[in-house]
């Protein structure tokens, strides 16, 4: 055994710190966290000191017995986890588990994984932090309080199954703000003027008017007025410019950024941002720091001078606006300015991209400019038009990199050619088109978090998951709308004549873009109204601060915890007592058969239509919204429609064709068939013909494009793109193939490169048994017998697995005998009701027993 034990919070990052060090070092991994709060039970002291109960997961066990042992024949132990509150809490956990001696033990940090940082940290080692300890263990007992305290108020009082928390609750609060907005607004149409002028010399370019008019009879007559028109230059303004590098990546503006120009969501940049640190590419990647050390603007300036010359360096130093920000006191950048590119996993090497062109024009000169502005004076009105341009004098910066921008309505200047004051100028064409004012623009994933960055909600660790978590708990979805057309009209002047022409134009796209679902909205109503002080947005900022606060050693965090608690649990208590349950419900008329009331609200399956009531002699009628359909907005018409699916439309070939809503949209069944609608199609109107077309369409998009082994190959479309089928496989088809036009030789390539895939993960197969073990994502491992899958920790070795320890594993998962099941869930079932109706009473309870 060596000398040595490092002890790091990854695997990544344990393989790549052993290259640096010697043969008196032995690095592992803790896999995270080992200790955390119980999953079935509070787990905190709210009655006394707020103390959390940690305990150490199943799954973590063999980890600590492993690393206990190691411990014990090491001389010196290194916890060597990340430096931030979450790497601290790791390393504190690590040595209070492994009941670690003080005398020997090390805590040593680093912001990018390079030997001369790993030896600079072992050169100084420093003693755990408590104070960033703390600030983590306040941010968990808090966020546990509220979530474990709210969502039993939820079940009750909403819906089961749902669930709050501190930070996710307010992200949903915003969409859901956004979303109302959007539908209250009311658009409002103007005619913009804008005109194509050609110089003395034949060079042409565009203006525009600087204002819009109100109605189409003003457009018109303003048009009339340039018919005669003779123009000129009536000013010119020169004036330089510049512009200025944006500053190495934080972590929210990495987030956006890579949503922007790569496309990817906040939890795909944080996975890809983990791997390249983890290699020793880049820095630290959760950071509120613009900051870069010292040795790394003389690398960038380095660089910078060989690949472009000295003209292009120029070192800066960026100042953050985050108070109190992440503990890794640098930008993300790369680790060496000389690499510009990585041969890795393609995801990976386009964020290494953006990181490194970012850090680099950080350290670069400004961009040189001349912006000109002209304006042109007509002989028949007093209007003035405008035209801007912009010439690049000098690149800087900007021969490497430009930052990227939310504004969906940016128009970049172009070039004008050379012009002089009083010169004249020949009109082509003037048009009047016809545009609509536009409602606040949904939220993207990048743009919640510039946001929530800009209240001072949540940190750079908080983000990415609580992305995820409002989307896997069905509060908020992504869009898949590309739009509706809209009719517009546009006025051209031209030659003399004026025509006028309607156009159309997509609108309303949300495509890509977070939607709040009905019980997004139903739970943000029923939280701000009867906990509005834990959603309010200056509260959840407060709450950040008091964690920086106690980062700093400035303030006690069991303190916090008790001024916090000593109000929030007695409005849980009243909330969970009083108020009235919350279902999202509108009375949207009567049924002109029955008389009964209609209504929508949200039911136990989700949004319904409901005719009737529960007091009515007869049962109510139901019928569930389609998916692109809100309680909010649906309509009396669109809910009766709702009645009349599904609709039978006659038989084809034999069988019968209906038309339906699903969970994924409206759609035509057909026999075995199912054939979704064309987006924005109403069921309702789909007559037989349309639908025997679509079956048509997909019969013939089914039928077999080649035969490989004798079984037909089939091509489709599915949710994650194009694919083709085969012995039931679906195989995907990346964009390296001509999906319009598939050879033969590209069949047979995609089918066995996918067999050899599938080989390639099978690591033992014992046919007889119907077991086997395969290869699954993160370096885990499945054990397969049917249709039962028992996930196997990382930790678990299965190079040398008997089939007897597999069959083992297999066991552990099997259900139990059905009447045995049935009592001991029965008796689950009603221990556990009974806990979670008493949770917050049994506390209330005793506090006011020790009163009396």
């Amino acid at each position: 055994m060596p000398k040595n034990l490092v002890i790091v919070e990854s695997p990544a990052k344990a393989k790549t710190i052993e290259k640096f060090l010697g043969k008196d070092y032995k690095v592992e991994s803790s896999f995270g966290h080992i200790a955390d709060l119980p999953s079935k039970e509070l787990g905190v002291d709210v009655e006394g000191d707020f103390a959390p109960k940690y305990q150490v997961s199943k799954d973590k066990k063999d980890i600590v017995k492993k690393l206990k042992e190691l411990a014990k024949k090491a001389d010196m132990v290194w916890l060597a986890s990340d430096e931030d509150r979450e790497g601290e809490a790791i390393a504190w956990h690590l040595a209070e588990s492994l009941n670690l001696d003080k005398a020997k033990t090390k805590r040593i940090v680093f912001h990018e994984i390079t030997k001369s940082a790993i030896q600079k940290a072992i050169e100084n080692p420093r003693g755990i932090d408590y104070d960033l300890v703390d600030a983590q263990q306040a941010r968990r007992v808090l966020d546990r309080i509220v979530g474990y305290e709210l969502s039993p108020v939820l079940w009750r009082k909403v819906k089961g199954g749902l669930s709050a928390g501190r930070v996710q609750s307010v992200s949903v609060r915003l969409i859901v703000e956004r979303e109302r907005d959007i539908q209250n607004f009311t658009a409002e149409a103007s005619y913009r003027i804008d005109a194509e002028f050609s110089n003395e010399d034949g060079q042409s370019f565009k203006a525009k008017l600087p204002k819009n008019f109100s109605t189409k009879e003003e457009a018109y007559k303003f048009l009339e007025d340039n018919a005669k028109a003779e123009f000129k230059v009536a000013d010119l303004q020169k004036k330089p410019a510049k512009k200025s590098p944006a500053a190495p990546f934080t972590t929210s503006t990495l987030q956006q950024e890579a949503a922007r120009k790569l496309g990817y969501s906040v939890g795909r940049t944080m996975s890809n941002a983990q791997r390249l640190y983890e290699a020793g590419l880049i820095t630290y990647m959760r950071t509120d720091s613009v900051n870069l050390s010292e040795e790394a603007r003389k690398g960038a300036q380095a660089e910078i001078e060989s690949a472009y010359g000295s003209k292009f360096s120029k070192p800066r130093t960026y100042k953050g606006k985050s108070k109190g920000a992440q503990e890794a006191h640098e930008a993300i950048r790369p680790t060496d300015f000389n690499t510009h590119s990585v041969n890795i996993e393609r995801d990976q090497a386009r964020l290494y991209d953006l990181v490194w062109k970012r850090a680099i024009a950080s350290q670069m000169s400004d961009a040189q400019l001349e912006r000109t502005n002209v304006k042109i004076e007509a002989s028949t009105h007093a209007e003035t038009f405008t035209a801007n341009g912009e010439v690049i004098k000098f690149e800087g910066f900007l021969k490497v990199y430009l930052e990227g921008t939310d504004d969906e309505d940016t128009e970049q200047d172009g070039m004008l050619p050379a012009m002089k004051v009083n010169e004249t100028l020949l009109n082509s064409c003037i048009t009047a088109t016809q545009r609509f004012s536009r409602p606040p623009y949904r939220y993207t994933e990048a743009s919640l978090v510039k946001q929530l960055e800009e209240l001072g909600i949540g940190r750079p660790s908080t983000y990415a998951p609580t992305i995820s978590t409002i989307q896997n708990r069905n509060y908020v979805d992504k869009g898949a709308n590309e739009g509706v057309e809209r009719d517009y009209t546009q006025l051209t002047l031209q030659e003399g004549n004026i025509k006028d022409k309607t156009l159309t134009e997509k609108t309303n796209s949300d495509k890509g873009k977070l939607i709040p679902t009905d019980i997004g909205m139903i739970v943000t109503d029923f939280l701000v109204t009867h906990f509005g002080g834990i959603l309010d947005y200056n509260f959840t900022a407060k709450v950040e601060a008091d964690f920086d606060q106690i980062a700093e050693g400035k303030e006690d965090w069991k303190k916090m915890m008790k001024n916090f608690y000593k109000e929030f649990h007695p409005r849980v208590e009243d909330v969970q007592e009083n108020a009235e349950r919350e279902s999202g419900e509108r009375i949207l008329g009567k049924d002109p058969k029955t008389g009964k009331q209609v209504s929508v609200r949200l039911g136990k399956f989700g949004p319904m239509v409901q005719i009737g009531t529960v007091d009515d002699e007869e049962k109510p009628q139901f019928a569930s919204l389609s998916p692109d359909q809100q309680l909010t907005s649906i309509t009396y018409e669109e809910a009766m429609e709702l009645f009349q699916l599904p609709k039978q439309l006659g038989t084809y070939e034999g069988e019968n064709v209906e038309v339906n809503n699903g969970r994924y949209g409206p759609y035509v069944k057909h026999g075995e068939i199912f054939v979704s609608l064309p987006a924005g199609t109403n069921p309702v109107d789909v007559e037989k013909d349309v639908a025997i077309e679509l079956i048509k369409e997909k019969q013939k998009a089914d039928a077999p494009i080649y035969m490989f082994q004798d079984l037909p190959v089939q091509k489709g479309k599915g949710r994650f793109g194009p694919y083709i089928k085969w012995n039931n496989m679906f195989i995907n088809v990346n964009k390296k193939y001509d999906w319009d036009d598939l050879s033969d030789d590209d069949i047979v390539e995609l089918i066995e490169t996918k067999i050899q895939k599938e080989k390639d993960k099978v690591i033992h197969n014992w046919e007889a048994e119907g077991v086997r073990v395969e290869k699954a994502r993160w370096g885990r491992h499945n054990i397969i017998k049917g249709k039962t899958k028992v996930e196997l920790p990382k930790t678990v070795d299965v190079s040398d697995m008997t089939l007897e320890a597999a069959m083992a594993e297999l066991a552990k998962k099997a259900p139990k005998k059905k009447a045995a099941a049935k009592k001991k869930g029965a008796k689950t079932a009603k221990k556990s009701t009974a806990k979670k109706t008493s949770t917050t009473k049994k506390a209330g309870s005793k506090k006011s027993s020790s009163k009396k």
